[in-house]
């Protein structure tokens, strides 16, 4: 089998090798591939492995060859997978790799919100203690005890879940919302309309996937029901929010901060307000990326294409 990676530089930057993939067949690896480059390079490929690199119907329609797609995240977005289906190729995504990883980053920003630990070291280091009248100082208006807080999680999978119990071991009180409303964590929790997480929140943490229905779920409408010194919290997708409305709730201390690992355009646009935004934080979209997150995505890709060749494919998004 021919397989073809088109972007494989976040999955792999040196330090997590394709050697279980290179063992299924003639591997090619390419670090990035631009939209113009797509059909030359995957022209002989029978399986192509794509994180963020768009496969439209035009471009598949243009790989006679292909056999079998390998969507290197849990979102698949990227892919036609309608005319995937129609032209019997299969499509598979890696449904769980992050969760610990997302989960653990999100508390790093809410810990971050609270106590600002590097902030002040940077105040330190800078002469601010040596010249302070008093034995300790703090320069954080929010620096509280996240016990007694409530942590509001829009979409309560398997992320949102493990959120909830890492708040949990910090004693806070957690509202969950989902469309589903399963939930498999033994973590007390309620279950709560986004109106009521809303307003009652002071920390609201997005988890849920990007639909027609909630794109700028985040906007001018649903941040006025928030507190006033609420924490924003987006690992997401940057459309859940509409980007405008926060920075000019952020600049008019509507809101006391945000912090944002994904945006609408990725890498950020120049003009991207959020980039003048007070009191943000902004993350080039990592909260994914751990070391043992990409083991776990690549050790269950090499899955896939294994059960592919197989016959029996699994982890399908298009059957």
């Amino acid at each position: 089998m021919n397989i073809t990676v088109l972007d494989g530089h976040t999955l792999n930057p040196g330090d997590n090798p394709w050697s279980e993939i290179e063992s299924l067949g003639n591997l090619t690896v390419y670090d990035r591939t631009s939209a113009d480059l797509i059909v030359e390079r995957s022209r002989e490929a029978e399986i192509i492995l794509t994180n963020k690199t768009p496969l439209t119907a035009e471009t598949l329609a243009r790989l006679p060859k292909l056999k079998f797609i390998a969507v290197l995240a849990t979102g698949y977005n990227i892919v036609d997978t309608a005319y995937a289906a129609r032209t019997n190729i299969p499509v598979s995504n890696v449904p769980i790799y992050g969760t610990d990883a997302v989960a653990e980053f999100v508390f790093s920003l809410i810990l971050d919100f609270y106590k600002r630990p590097a902030f002040h070291s940077e105040l330190v280091m800078a002469g601010a203690w040596e010249s302070s009248s008093d034995f300790c100082f703090w320069k954080n208006p929010y620096f509280r005890e996240l016990a007694g807080k409530t942590l509001g999680i829009i979409g309560f999978g398997r992320i949102g879940q493990r959120v909830g119990e890492l708040a949990a071991a910090f004693k806070m009180n957690i509202l969950a919302h989902s469309r589903s409303r399963s939930s498999e964590t033994s973590v007390p929790f309620q279950w709560a309309t986004i109106d009521e997480i809303l307003g009652q929140s002071d920390v609201i943490t997005l988890h849920c996937p990007l639909s027609p229905e909630n794109h700028h779920m985040i906007g001018e409408a649903a941040i006025g029901k928030m507190k006033p010194n609420a924490f924003l919290i987006n690992t997401a997708r940057g459309q859940l929010i509409d980007e405008q409305a926060l920075a000019d709730a952020l600049n008019s201390d509507r809101l006391a901060g945000a912090a944002c690992d994904v945006v609408s355009a990725e890498p950020i646009l120049p003009g991207n307000p959020l980039l003048k935004a007070k009191n943000i934080t902004l993350t080039p979209h990592i909260a994914w990326a751990a070391f043992e997150a990409r083991q776990r995505l690549m050790s269950v890709t090499a899955e896939n294409i294994r059960a592919f060749i197989a016959g029996k494919p699994i982890h399908l998004v298009n059957a």
